[in-house]
């Protein structure tokens, strides 16, 4: 890593987005922009900076040609890929408005977004997206074209052409129209927990300056490589996951699909890695599965290499003393920390966890074995990101101290305040909802329940909106028990429920070999699904969750438990694209089976 920050791009001398990426390409034009396995070479391939220039000449020809106006929105509907990027920048150097969507999203929520932004030109990758994408073309009036990364057979809709034939052969970069910093860049959807998503406007200075922020508190270097597998349309990975590469020069590849990540780690061998917890706690499962099979002396090394490489980060950050444990250091980091780590590449030097609270005794583990979570915070509406850990000052518990030039307080009502220039400049269509989000003075209201240290370290402890209150009056933070629950591995998925009922129930997917065993060990049939249905497992299943939930109040008791056993997932519309749980969908999904807990009381 370089002591100074020379290469990095800062907002004053990009100005707008576009203008970052032409910056980068005149300063490392021959370096490494993106990794990309291309299926039909069936090998991985690279793409320079001035490459990814050429290419997106070709893109931003295209666009001309379609004669949009600046200011007008099209639309992305990609996986993680070159070609996001590419059409991404040859709309901004036009003026024009990117809109992502998710590759994986029900019709109705992409027919809602497509209106609501008023979408002029989607992109698009597959025949499987068509095939919902036409069932709602007649509600589209304001779509004038679609382009499709495959060719897609026997359609008869005008306005759909293969990118093949919609791009020019060649084509030389144009210079940039419309380059205002505080102009409207993107238009990002909010996927939500509840209710229709909102439309965030942000600005290219709004991206521009929560990126610069960022790489003051975690620097990257250009001889960095990050693997892109959290959707590039979701502000998190948008942000940090490519406009930061390309600000501070780093070598971006892109991850085949969440079930070869595995695989791709081993390939890419990242050096910087931005996640959600939900992958973490995947492979914390993992491990604690082998060691579960594995022999009581393999188990105690375990215990011990995590308990020294604890001490071991703490010392290093300031916060414990020497411990002549820590010489066992060298023998453990080799006989268990390094091959924990092998599993990731075995270069990874910082990852970037937002999007949700990671339970700390997953944290503590990978931690503890030298990989360097830097857990932080944020929303779509602040660009995204508003606090952050660094690998001198990382406090696990805590979602770091607030980036440089963004301020935050308390409110009366105990919720995170945030105002700085990475907050959006509203909700597209939704006046309302822009006054009720974001004072006069400015002062954004996260809607999250906060603490702050006499350090500054920001903790949430909970969710305004997700705090549950039953018929008595009695108050409880979901969120909390949740992650109390979900400590017993038994459980895949867990949601509280009880919002004016007389007692809390659980709807719980549970994880199918780890009820296996459980059923056999209390002597009852693992047959699945009509185990979930046997009442005496049920009462043993609640006691389990009141001995992860002893530090809750009596009144906080789990008194009836709905056992699943279809994992809850982005298809079926129960998880977000960032794996939260949908709990409006949940409900609704379960209203039936939610009643029954109920009867009789």
């Amino acid at each position: 890593m370089p002591d100074n920050q020379d290469h990095i791009i800062t907002p004053e001398q990009a100005v707008t987005l576009h203008g970052m990426f032409v910056e980068r390409v005149k300063r490392t034009p021959e370096a490494i922009a993106y990794r990309y396995f291309d299926t039909n070479k069936n090998t991985w391939l690279s793409m320079t900076w001035a490459q990814a220039r050429d290419q997106a000449a070709r893109w931003q020809a295209a666009l001309m040609r379609e004669e949009l106006a600046v200011g007008d929105r099209v639309g992305i509907m990609l996986r993680n890929c070159p070609q996001w990027v590419l059409f991404d920048q040859a709309a901004l150097s036009l003026g024009l408005v990117v809109v992502p969507l998710y590759s994986e999203d029900r019709q109705d929520s992409v027919a809602y977004i497509i209106k609501d932004a008023g979408v002029k030109v989607l992109l698009f990758e597959n025949a499987e997206q068509w095939q919902a994408l036409h069932s709602v073309c007649a509600q589209l009036p304001c779509m004038q074209r679609m382009i499709s990364l495959d060719k897609i057979a026997g359609h008869d809709e005008v306005r759909l052409l293969c990118v093949e034939d919609w791009l020019p052969a060649h084509a030389v970069l144009a210079e940039e129209r419309g380059r205002e910093r505080d102009a409207l860049a993107t238009i990002m959807y909010t996927s939500g927990t509840t209710g229709r998503p909102k439309g965030v406007m942000l600005s290219h200075h709004n991206i521009l300056f929560d990126a610069h922020a960022v790489l003051q508190v975690d620097p990257v270097a250009g001889t960095d490589t990050m693997l892109s597998f959290l959707p590039l349309s979701h502000a998190f990975e948008r942000t940090v996951g490519y406009y930061i590469s390309v600000m501070a020069g780093a070598t971006v590849a892109y991850a085949r699909s969440i079930p070869l990540l595995s695989e791709d780690l081993h390939i890419i061998r990242p050096t910087i890695l931005v996640s959600v917890p939900r992958i973490f706690e995947r492979i914390y499962g993992a491990i604690h599965a082998k060691l579960e099979e594995a022999s009581l002396l393999r188990r105690k090394l375990f215990a011990l290499a995590v308990n020294v490489g604890w001490r071991r980060f703490e010392h290093e950050q300031g916060r414990a003393g020497w411990h002549p444990l820590l010489l066992l250091w060298p023998l453990l980091n080799h006989l268990v920390a390094s091959k924990v780590m092998a599993r990731l590449g075995g270069r990874v030097r910082m990852t970037s966890c937002g999007g949700a609270a990671l339970q700390p005794e997953v944290s503590r583990v990978f931690i503890a074995l030298g990989l360097p979570i830097l857990q932080g915070y944020g929303l779509t509406e602040t660009s995204p990101v508003v606090s952050a850990n660094s690998l001198s000052n990382n406090l696990p518990s805590s979602i770091g101290l607030p980036l440089p030039g963004v301020e935050v307080r308390i409110s009366e009502q105990g919720t995170l305040m945030i105002k700085g220039p990475n907050v959006m400049l509203g909700y597209r269509n939704n006046t309302e909802a822009t006054r009720g989000t974001i004072d006069a003075d400015g002062w954004l209201n996260s809607g999250d329940i906060a603490s702050i240290s006499e350090s500054g370290h920001i903790t949430i402890t909970g969710r305004l909106k997700e705090i549950i209150v039953m018929s008595n009056g009695e108050k409880i933070s979901s969120a909390d028990m949740e992650q109390a629950i979900q400590r017993d591995r038994l459980f895949d998925s867990v949601m509280l429920y009880g919002e004016g009922r007389p007692y809390l129930v659980v709807l719980a997917v549970v994880n199918p070999s780890g009820w296996a065993t459980f059923a056999q060990e209390s002597g009852e049939s693992p047959k699945l699904p009509e185990s979930l249905c046997n009442s005496r497992l049920e009462e043993q299943v609640l006691q389990r969750i009141a001995d992860q939930t002893k530090e809750f109040p009596g009144y906080a008791k789990v008194h009836r438990a709905l056992l699943l056993i279809e994992p809850w997932s982005v298809d079926n519309g129960l998880l977000t694209h960032t794996l939260k749980v949908k709990r409006k969908s949940v409900v609704e999904h379960f209203a039936k089976e939610i009643e029954q807990l109920y009867q009789g009381h």
